[in-house]
């Protein structure tokens, strides 16, 4: 089997990982906004997710020949080490149920300010985790500042959210008065109405970051956000946050045996087999829930089916491949994490630099906001940087 080995590697593999982590929430939130049921973005997304685990499993896995104390993955699968295994299914457990639940975060709180707040979560309670499991391989004077950069992060983070809410609110509240928290949808016509006579162009009213941008978002999408709690979407993204920061410490158990549950002469999991497993409870959870969800759908969304889900071919493409770039994005931060420090590897907990260029790309978020949303959002993304600069400077070599 093929294993990183060198720390330039190892960086390679995170660098790569933070793309490809940062990306795939985009593609959700697309097709959310678009009308996409959730339900079935997700199944879609559960298969190639799938898939990419048994890609990587049958081709890094596989490479070279196999020994006893380090196995190729086929070898791997017939020895007594359920153990680990266990250890490897219960972190695919706590990730498919954070990814599930900010799929839905998204919709309420926003792409960007999720991450944020996902991220930071993970950083904090995972890399310390991490830290001990490793066996402190990591520089400690290095690592924990850079954790501390997190922090600073998600204070800015929140500081940006609360500046963006005020500024779109700012901008409903210029709306006729009947037209309070989306109970009234036909008052956008009446807008447009309004400025075909007066001889304005409606297409640049509805321009990104516009209240009859937001308006008509709000009537396309698939979850409704009007009105809504922002009660409900945080407490849903603190949940994703809270299993996101368990998932990499049970990987670590899982290639490492820090506990020693495997049987003498057992050799550990290696990173593809404990993938491998790892996906295979992540996928199972997911088909559970969202066929579940199908028939028996939460934050009042429309019912659902099989046959319907089947039946819809509407951005499928964008799902499947949502599920192949996160599937190898954690394989390749638990390939670099194996080889400099799982503690490390979670600088790819910087994602939200990346989902925030796509939230500003494809969906308009922070445009036309104000001069102070602005310096806050360069601030959190400049203390990010620094943040995944310093994690990664932290890597240690873990001993063979």
């Amino acid at each position: 089997m093929y294993m990183v080995e060198s720390k330039g590697g190892a960086i390679g593999c995170m660098l790569l990982s933070l793309f490809f982590l940062g990306t795939w929430p985009a593609f959700l939130t697309l097709l959310e906004r678009r009308g996409r049921l959730p339900q079935h973005t997700y199944l879609d997304y559960s298969i190639t997710n799938l898939l990419a685990a048994l890609i990587i499993a049958f081709t890094f896995g596989e490479i070279g020949k196999s020994t006893p104390g380090e196995p190729n993955f086929l070898a791997q699968l017939a020895q007594d080490n359920w153990p680990s295994v266990m250890f490897a299914m219960a972190g695919g457990v706590v990730l498919s149920l954070g990814n599930l639940s900010s799929q839905y975060a998204f919709a309420f709180v926003g792409l960007s300010v999720t991450e944020v707040i996902t991220a930071s979560i993970t950083v904090v309670i995972g890399t310390t985790l991490n830290y001990f499991l490793d066996d402190k391989i990591n520089k400690a004077e290095i690592l924990f500042p850079g954790v501390g950069c997190f922090l600073i992060a998600v204070c800015l983070g929140s500081a940006v959210h609360s500046s963006n809410n005020a500024d779109n609110k700012a901008k409903l509240n210029n709306l006729p008065s009947d037209y309070k928290d989306g109970a009234s949808y036909k008052e956008i016509e009446v807008i447009k109405s309004k400025d075909l006579e007066s001889g304005s162009n409606s297409a640049d009213k509805s321009k990104a970051g516009t209240a009859v941008f937001l308006i008509e978002l709000e009537k396309r999408r698939a979850i409704k956000v009007f009105g809504k709690s922002t009660f409900i979407g945080l407490t849903i993204t603190f949940f994703a946050g809270l299993c996101f920061s368990l998932f990499s410490p049970a990987f670590n158990l899982a290639t490492n045996d820090q506990w020693h549950t495997l049987k003498e002469g057992v050799p550990h999991l290696t990173v593809y087999t404990a993938f491998f497993y790892f996906s295979i409870s992540c996928f199972v959870i997911a088909i559970i829930l969202n066929i579940t969800f199908l028939y028996h759908p939460i934050l009042n969304l429309p019912n659902s089916s099989l046959k319907a889900y089947l039946g819809d071919w509407d951005g499928r493409g964008w799902a499947l491949l949502a599920g192949l770039l996160c599937g190898f994005g954690n394989g390749l931060q638990f390939m670099g994490g194996q080889a400099a420090g799982y503690a490390a590897a979670d600088a790819v907990q910087a994602l939200p630099l990346v989902s925030t260029f796509w939230g500003i790309v494809l969906f308009g978020e922070y445009r036309k906001s104000s001069g102070r949303t602005y310096i806050l959002l360069g601030s959190m993304l400049f203390m990010f940087i620094v943040a995944v600069a310093v994690l990664m400077a932290s890597s240690g070599h873990r001993k063979q």
